[in-house]
């Protein structure tokens, strides 16, 4: 298959497969309202949805090695969709928090699953750009939810946006299964080895930044709607115009930062770690503008350059993994990876909502701000540590 036929399927896939998960975040007004439910309680349906991806992450990540990218992604777009379907037939705070899990836990398969089409496909000196255009998918299915759910609420009901989420990730499905044609399967289905990747200090490093920083990117996601309707006053369908807008610009983002990665000079490791600690700086920065401004064009414009930054990091963290670890323990550092970007997800949302409902809005940005900044410490080490002498990096120059 031709590189722009295969990078077009595996970017439907995402956009598919991302509009489906990111529905949650976009529908966390409806869920307050539908299950009268507190800031902090609002964060848990984020949480298990992100708990689900999180412990199913590497076991699905195991199983694409041994069955191929072609039938884990295929059963994993099934299983995203009717986690979406299953949300809006949730009678009970508990079920909802169970049909979230479920989603979570299918969309498990996005990361190892589109990591390895693009690794196995790309042509060295373009994997960079082709994994930045491949994040622009959650980018673009997260926004396309937005205006998805919040525009067909004021229209219909919140559910229905999840019913075209559902059937859209079906059809698809179907047509990346009839369709895309990678690498054959047949590896072993195991896990990483953690313990050798440990010993690793940049890699470390780069994993507690990942923790740091998935923190902010998915609280900021699923409390942007909430914050901007309760603080600013707006309705919720300017909720989620603000939150496609984010997500927009975070394409942007990973778009060009890809670009940079690849067309900067330099040593590879300092060049790449250097756009990411630029990144996460200036998403502190602008984690505190949220904080600070008021009124709903200064709050907009905070929210999108947020966006560029925190969310358009996604790309780059995956590139400077491959500039710390070689290219046969890559697919066990970026479910590592992942699974620290997850972990910080499943911690950071309730803190925020409950800080939200004592202190205000402001002490939960700051918080996030607070938690950004550790983890520009840690990509300094990022580019300070040395790897081990026995490692060949994946995308060395």
């Amino acid at each position: 298959m031709g590189l722009y036929r295969i990078v077009s399927l595996i970017l439907s896939w995402q956009v598919a497969a991302s509009v489906c998960y990111y529905a949650i975040f976009a529908a966390t007004p409806f869920f307050r309202a539908e299950f009268d439910l507190s800031g902090a309680a609002v964060g848990l349906v984020v949480t298990s949805l992100t708990l689900g991806y999180a412990v199913f992450l590497l076991p699905l990540g195991a199983l694409t090695d041994r069955f191929g990218e072609r039938r884990m992604l295929t059963v994993g777009l099934i299983g995203v969709s009717t986690g979406a379907f299953l949300v809006t037939q949730a009678w009970s705070f508990p079920a909802l928090l169970a049909s979230a899990f479920l989603l979570g836990s299918l969309y498990g398969t996005a990361m190892p699953g589109t990591n390895k089409a693009v690794f196995d496909n790309t042509p060295p000196g373009r994997q960079n750009v082709v994994m930045g255009v491949k994040q622009v998918g959650v980018t673009a299915g997260s926004g396309a939810s937005a205006l998805l759910v919040t525009g067909i609420a004021g229209v219909l009901y919140w559910e229905a946006g999840f019913y075209v989420a559902a059937g859209t990730g079906a059809v698809v499905a179907v047509l990346f299964w009839l369709v895309y044609r990678g690498t054959e399967p047949g590896g072993e289905a195991s896990y990483p080895d953690f313990r050798k990747l440990g010993a690793n200090p940049p890699y470390r490093a780069l994993t507690a930044a990942g923790f740091c920083l998935g923190a902010a990117l998915f609280t900021t996601t699923g409390y942007t709607v909430i914050h901007v309707t309760d603080s600013v006053g707006a309705s919720i369908a300017f909720g989620g115009v603000v939150l496609a807008a984010v997500q927009v610009s975070g394409s942007v983002g990973r778009v060009l930062t890809g670009w940079l990665s690849d067309a900067l000079p330099g040593d590879p490791t300092r060049r790449i770690g250097g756009i990411l600690l630029a990144q996460a700086i200036a998403s502190a920065v602008s984690l505190v503008a949220v904080a600070v401004v008021a009124g709903r064009t200064p709050t907009t414009v905070a929210f999108v350059a947020l966006g560029f930054f925190l969310l358009g990091f996604t790309g780059v963290y995956y590139s400077c993994m491959a500039t710390v670890v070689s290219a046969e323990e890559m697919g066990g550092a970026t479910g590592g990876g992942q699974l620290a970007l997850t972990s910080g997800a499943l911690f950071a949302p309730p803190a925020f909502g409950y800080l939200a409902d004592t202190y205000g809005y402001r002490a939960g940005w700051l918080m996030l701000a607070a938690v950004v900044t550790v983890g520009a410490v840690f990509v300094v080490r990022v580019i300070v540590a040395e790897p081990p002498a026995d490692t060949v990096a994946a995308a060395a120059d």
